[in-house]
């Protein structure tokens, strides 16, 4: 299992039509890899079902503080490895950063990724 890690927010002034960009990119790169024959997860595919169900009203609320970040640490922990993917994002530095300390692989880049197995 392979956690996706990009941008979400960051550099996006949170403009909905960017935020679905910086999402498609991370799924792309998710479908790619299942294509390999990984099992890919996104927080981003956990975290925003649930803070629309909580009642989030934008990006950075309350709601949000408590939900998107701590899903995507939960989500780590299960994970074997990392793809660090698109620009600047202090939350994907944040969970390549984990993921290494942990011992787990952390790739930058899909061609890099290896076969599963």
């Amino acid at each position: 299992m392979i956690l996706v890690a990009g941008p979400y927010r960051s550099g996006t002034g949170d403009d909905s039509h960017k935020l679905e960009e910086n999402v498609r990119a991370m799924n792309l790169s998710a479908l790619h890899l299942f294509r390999a024959g990984h099992l890919p997860v996104t927080g981003e595919a956990l975290a925003l079902p649930l803070l629309d169900a909580a009642g989030s009203a934008r990006p950075g609320d309350a709601l949000f503080d408590e939900i998107f970040h701590p899903v995507a640490e939960q989500l780590l922990a299960r994970c074997d490895a990392v793809l660090r993917i698109g620009g600047p994002s202090q939350g994907a530095d944040r969970m390549a950063a984990r993921a290494r300390a942990e011992g787990r692989a952390v790739y930058t880049d899909l061609a890099d990724v290896p076969a599963a197995r």
